[in-house]
């Protein structure tokens, strides 16, 4: 990707090209505290910045931080969803390298891909639950196409549920604590390394905010999957390409969202389908029954109620309130599943 700069130059004038207009600035060099921190940086910044790498698909581009010694790198589901071929480059250059697709998790937006021979370092991934708001933290990736690029900020917030739109091959994910953090994340970012000053990834950057009123992302506002997230799903996907305990709460639906046609909004979700024995059908929910909300939060459309189960778990018993064919409505008791593995 080529990126258009401007040259900078000076006019002309009456004075003499070589003639100064006064002494030269003296450098103010950072001390104490201040060259502390930066040093710090310096350091974090040589020792993760290689275990981040840049992932290209032919169809786009994003970020991966590699998991392990064996060569598997973990990314965001919705970078390499429907690739064709897959190549990962070091953030310190070099040819890329061909990589398969191990295994994807579309509900939390993960995935693993992996590479075959090479050297390439593995990550020190830490706790997300340790977190602070208010932490300094460091976004490393491939921002419009820069590889090994490296952004700061902090955590902005914890605990936020996310939910991006499908598109093309992927479904689409609502992510559950997911960290706030305002280091910028900028297409390309997907996938890359959320890190503390301690050296140690707390999370995958995966979306930026939308302004709705602008039209495009919100500065400062990023959201990453946290990497306790990434340390319960991953290792399930390196072992069978699927997740057999995915953590994340299920009716035991198949639902879609009706529309009201006068405001072009989501009214409710309707079943379509219900899995025999699950928490639904032992509770009396069958195929054309309206969901209008779920632990007393209104569900108007899939997206509502995906976000409202990801804050779930599975086992609690919860109360759904339905409208039955005949426009009756009911509150029934239903003791959550576990979503499968396959999203």
């Amino acid at each position: 990707m080529g990126l258009l700069l401007a040259a900078g130059c000076s006019g002309g004038g009456d004075g003499d090209a070589g003639e100064t207009a006064g002494a030269a600035p003296t450098p103010v060099a950072a001390t104490g505290a201040a060259a502390e921190v930066q040093e710090q940086f310096e350091r974090v910044v040589d020792t993760v910045l290689p275990s981040v790498v840049k992932i290209e698909t032919g169809g786009g581009e994003g970020s991966g931080v590699v998991f392990d010694d064996q060569g598997h790198i973990v990314t965001n589901a919705h970078v390499v969803a429907g690739a064709r071929e897959i190549r990962v480059t070091a953030s310190s250059g070099g040819s890329p390298q061909k990589a398969r697709l191990v295994g994807a998790f579309a509900p939390d937006d993960l995935a693993v891909v992996k590479v075959d021979g090479g050297s390439l370092k593995a990550a020190a991934w830490g706790d997300s639950t340790k977190l602070e708001v208010g932490q300094m933290v460091l976004a490393m990736g491939n921002p419009l196409g820069l590889a090994g690029s490296v952004t700061n900020g902090i955590v902005s917030a914890l605990h936020r549920t996310v939910s991006t739109q499908g598109e093309g091959d992927f479904s689409g994910s609502t992510i559950a604590d997911a960290v706030q953090t305002s280091a910028p994340i900028n297409p390309g970012n997907s996938g890359g390394a959320l890190v503390t000053l301690n050296g140690e990834v707390i999370g995958v950057p995966t979306a930026a905010a939308q302004d709705p009123g602008a039209g495009g992302a919100a500065p400062g506002i990023g959201f990453a999957t946290p990497s306790d997230t990434v340390k319960r799903i991953v290792p399930q996907l390196i072992r069978s390409g699927e997740v057999s305990s995915s953590g994340r709460a299920a009716l035991g639906v198949v639902v879609r969202t009706l529309i009201d046609p006068e405001s072009g909004q989501g009214s409710a979700v309707a079943v379509v389908e219900v899995t025999r024995n699950s928490g639904a059908a032992k509770a009396g929910i069958e195929p054309g029954h309206l969901i209008l909300s779920v632990n007393g939060t209104p569900t108007p459309d899939q997206t509502a109620l995906t976000s409202v189960l990801a804050n779930l778990d599975p086992g609690n018993t919860v109360p759904v309130e339905i409208q039955k064919q005949d426009g009756s409505k009911e509150e029934v008791k239903v003791t959550l599943g576990e979503l499968p593995g396959g999203g």
